[in-house]
């Protein structure tokens, strides 16, 4: 029952926005910068500060390394934060260039300061393209809504999208893509439920 829901969302939130192709980025490692400059901010923020970094060429681990923290500061000011963001670039550059990037694990990625969860999964799942499904404010909101779970927190949520999906890759980054554009869209903390793509499987939409 839960793996049919679950499908059935899928295929109409495809049909509906058509197929994602997220994480917009030209290579690994502009999705690794910017799944750690979207934390608190907004992704066109992030488009700016990455077209920054690019326009500097400054988009590998080593040029980062060497560039001064008054000079990063400045390119990647409109993600806010960028004072801490400057020092979590910094501190996962110097862990890439000393690793090969196909044994990187979950464990690994969680020990470095300003890395969490989210920014871990979307940095597996994106970048290095292990199948592990991210979980962010969307997911959760939708999955409660529609009935899917209560949340008992990022793992739990995760487990369960994890358990009930088919392990494909392809899947699990379209997925979840969707699901933020219909956070985006239609589930916002005031929903439109009456134009909702999966207003009939949504026990939210049924109550209202």
């Amino acid at each position: 029952m839960k793996k049919n829901k679950l499908i059935k969302i899928y295929n109409k939130l495809l049909d509906h926005f058509g197929r994602q192709y997220w994480w917009p980025a030209d290579t690994p490692f502009e999705v690794m910068v910017g799944a750690i400059l979207t934390q608190q901010t907004s992704w066109t923020n992030v488009e700016k500060a990455i077209a920054e970094l690019k326009k500097e060429r400054l988009l590998s681990p080593r040029k980062i390394l060497r560039t001064p923290a008054s000079k990063l500061h400045k390119i990647i000011r409109s993600s806010g934060y960028y004072k801490q963001k400057e020092k979590k670039l910094k501190i996962f550059c110097r862990f890439l260039i000393n690793i090969d990037r196909a044994s990187i694990t979950r464990t690994q990625l969680l020990s470095l300061w300003g890395i969490g969860r989210e920014t871990a999964d979307s940095i597996l799942l994106y970048a290095l393209g292990k199948p592990i499904f991210v979980v962010d404010a969307y997911t959760i909101r939708i999955g409660e809504r529609v009935g899917l779970f209560k949340a008992e927190g990022y793992e739990h949520v995760r487990e369960y999208f994890e358990s009930n999906l088919p392990r494909r890759l392809t899947l699990y980054k379209e997925y979840h893509a969707l699901l933020v554009e219909l956070g985006k869209n239609y589930c916002k903390p005031k929903p439109l439920c009456d134009s909702c793509p999966i207003n009939r499987l949504c026990q939210f939409c049924e109550v209202r």
